[in-house]
Formats: structure tokens, C-alpha cells, sequence
């Protein structure tokens, strides 16, 4: 049986997506790392719904200790959806941006993609199927201001997205990038009011985390074999 393994899976967007690959079918792995017991959480949710789930704890930017954890749930079999949503803000202008700011946001956006990925591909070619979907920004497309290291490291992930699926699709393994615009949560609802987000969105409203686990979903799924390589807007037509 095919698994996902969703990084930062005990966020808003996150839990939504591994509630909903559980739905469809999927056994979830549920990595956390600052937050292990959100993770704990979305598993027993997952469990509770019939669904199959388990948790793993480990920082993405820390390449040894990923390629440890990861050699150990490799010992299960291969991971075949992987969806890599973790990430960070450190915001502030770049003119007075410290050099820690820029290069933690890198280590754990770009270079994590790295650290997760590189060590899943080989037994996944090996199956001959596997979906990689990687959690981008409107930042990523757009640019945003006070978000010059969160945005280089969204946009250097769509430039990975589209060679590495050059690189794989002859194996039947789709790479494609999904990047919301505002998503109702935590961090949307500490920096915007309801007003607010009504005039930047052309329809209106904020779009949920099941939204954006739809589309996950769909592009985890044996109807998006077609589809690879691209970047995915979800922002209430931003852009």
C-alpha cells in the first residue's frame, strides 16, 4: 500500500492535507517538529476516523538527523506521496535583515526540500509511481514586502519543482507546486481582518486549508498522472 508522509503536518494546512489523504485511503505519516503534540492530535483524529496514521518528530534543516529518520521509516517500504508543506517566516525588511533571518528561513524552506526529498527518490522510482507536491507561496510568485528571504526561498522551490519533474516523469512520478494565496489560520487571522482581506482578494474571503488539501488530494491522486511540473495558484483569483 502506498504512503504519504506530509512535513509540517501539525499546521492548519498541513493537518488538513494529511486528514484528507488519510480519507482517500492513504496510511500518513505526520511529521512535526517544534510541535509534536498538534501532530499527536491530527494521528489520533486520523485513527479515530478509521484511518491509518503515525507521527515523526525531526527538524528538516537538520540534514543528518532527516536522513536518520527517514532510513528508519524507509525500513517499512517506500514513501510513494510526499508532501512537502514545512516551512517558515522570519519576516523583516531586507535592509535590516540579519543574516540569521535569511538563512534560517532558506535552511528550512529550500534546503529542507533537499534533506526530505533527495533520500526518498530512489526507492520510490523504484515502485515506478510517486507524487511529490511541494506547499509554495504567493510570496514565491509575487514577491512580498518584509518577505525577501521567505519569497527567494518559495520561488527557488518552483524552479526545483519544474526540473525535477523533467527528471522523473519518464519513472510515472508527478512533482508539482501548490501556492495559496491568504488561508484562514492562525498566522492569516494575526496579520489580517476580515475587511482587509476583502479588498485584496478578488472573491472576497480568506480560502480554508481544506481547500488547499483538495488540491492536494487531487494531485496525490491516479487522475493527476498527466499533470507535472507546474505551479498551482490558490488565492481567490490575486492573480
Amino acid at each position: 500500500m502506498k504512503r504519504a508522509l506530509v512535513t509540517g503536518g501539525s499546521g492548519d494546512i498541513g493537518g488538513a492535507i494529511c486528514r484528507r489523504l488519510a480519507r482517500d485511503g492513504l496510511p500518513v505519516i505526520v511529521h512535526a517538529c517544534q510541535h509534536p503534540e498538534r501532530a499527536a492530535a491530527i494521528v489520533d483524529a486520523i485513527r479515530a476516523a478509521g484511518g491509518s496514521a503515525e507521527m515523526t518528530v525531526f527538524d528538516i534543516a537538520n540534514e543528518d538527523q532527516t536522513r536518520r529518520i527517514l532510513a528508519e521509516l524507509l525500513a517499512a517500504g517506500p514513501i510513494q506521496v510526499l508532501v512537502n508543506n514545512a516551512g517558515i517566516h522570519d519576516d523583516a525588511p531586507m535592509a535590516g535583515m540579519s543574516s540569521a533571518q535569511w538563512r534560517r528561513v532558506i535552511n528550512v524552506g529550500l534546503h529542507g526540500f533537499f534533506n526530505v526529498t533527495q533520500p526518498l527518490l530512489l526507492p520510490m522510482i523504484a515502485t515506478r509511481w510517486g507524487r511529490i507536491i511541494n506547499i509554495s507561496s504567493l510570496a514565491g510568485m509575487t514577491g512580498n514586502r518584509g518577505q525577501t528571504n521567505y519569497a527567494a526561498a518559495k520561488a527557488g522551490l518552483h524552479g526545483a519543482t519544474k526540473a525535477l519533474a523533467l527528471e522523473l516523469a519518464s519513472r510515472g512520478i508527478t512533482v508539482n507546486a501548490v501556492a495559496p494565496g491568504l488561508i484562514a489560520g492562525q498566522a492569516t487571522e494575526a496579520v489580517f481582518d476580515a475587511a482587509t482581506i476583502k479588498t485584496l482578494v478578488p472573491m472576497r474571503r480568506a480560502g480554508t486549508p481544506d481547500e488547499v488539501a483538495d488540491l492536494v488530494g487531487f494531485l496525490a491522486s491516479e487522475q493527476a498522472a498527466y499533470l507535472t511540473g507546474q505551479i498551482i495558484g490558490l488565492n481567490g483569483g490575486i492573480v
